[in-house]
């Protein structure tokens, strides 16, 4: 069944089902907009990948998934002597990976990037590193011909920066025009407004995509049976006051105690 909520689930919002949200919302938006696309672009699922391996170091970006890290192999031989010994070492235990999907739109005749799409994640938004690699990319973006939809589906953390200071609203959707920059389209989203249905640019010649989606949400949640876990836990940030009263009459009897204030 589609999710109870006319919008944005806010139960989506927690460590326990917001990674796997993210990673499964990403490739059906790109089949929504492939039937769009096609024959004149093609649209892929690129990843970002996040390593912080030892205690105290800062985590840092590798760079896409797909780059292999090739060292010499080890043979157990020094200058041509067998090693009498063994030498003991010990391996990294504390390794925290994260990888981040976005969509690119790219000509398919000659793979030139015209679109980038990106689906905010707690990383993107609490400062820090990671925040500050992702906000270089959207900067460089916003200088180029390339065209920029953003959108942002958590509450929490930080508001990405915008000038003249962030909208007010639980979510948004924000679409850079490569011939508009640095002018932006704005769909501020409350937390009881419905998806909206976002356009995304391609080719001056070529009409917007139509990315719709309250029905992708819709079609995730059932899939990947979301309401059998997402309830036992709690929105983050939580619900408070009136918007705790609104949520609880949407959620399953079962967890409906769970959205008090």
């Amino acid at each position: 069944m589609p999710s109870p909520f006319p919008g944005m689930n806010p139960y989506l919002e927690q460590d326990d089902a917001w990674q796997d949200f993210h990673q499964s919302f990403i490739p059906l938006m790109r089949e929504a907009l492939m039937r769009q696309v096609l024959p004149n672009y093609i649209v892929k699922v690129e990843e970002h990948l996040f390593i912080h391996e030892l205690p105290g170091e800062e985590r840092h970006l590798l760079g896409r998934a797909d780059v292999s890290i090739a060292s010499a192999p080890f043979s157990g031989r020094v200058a041509g002597q067998a090693i009498a010994e063994p030498v003991v070492a010990e391996l990294p235990t504390a390794v925290d990976v994260e990888r981040q999907s976005y969509l690119e739109i790219r000509d398919r005749e000659n793979r030139e990037l015209v679109t980038v799409l990106e689906l905010l994640s707690p990383t993107n938004k609490k400062s820090g590193p990671d925040c500050e690699q992702y906000l270089a990319k959207r900067r460089r973006l916003v200088r180029s011909p390339v065209h920029l939809v953003e959108i942002d589906l958590l509450r929490g953390g930080p508001r990405l920066p915008f000038v003249g200071g962030p909208p007010e609203c639980a979510y948004y959707a924000m679409v850079s025009r490569a011939e508009a920059q640095p002018s932006v389209q704005l769909w501020p989203i409350g937390l009881r407004d419905p998806l909206p249905v976002v356009p995304v640019p391609l080719r001056a010649a070529d009409p917007d995509a139509q990315l719709d989606l309250q029905p992708l949400l819709h079609r995730l949640y059932d899939a990947a049976g979301y309401e059998a876990f997402v309830y036992s836990g709690t929105p983050e940030p939580a619900l408070a006051g009136e918007d705790a009263a609104w949520a609880a009459q949407f959620l399953p009897a079962r967890w409906s105690r769970r959205a008090a204030p």
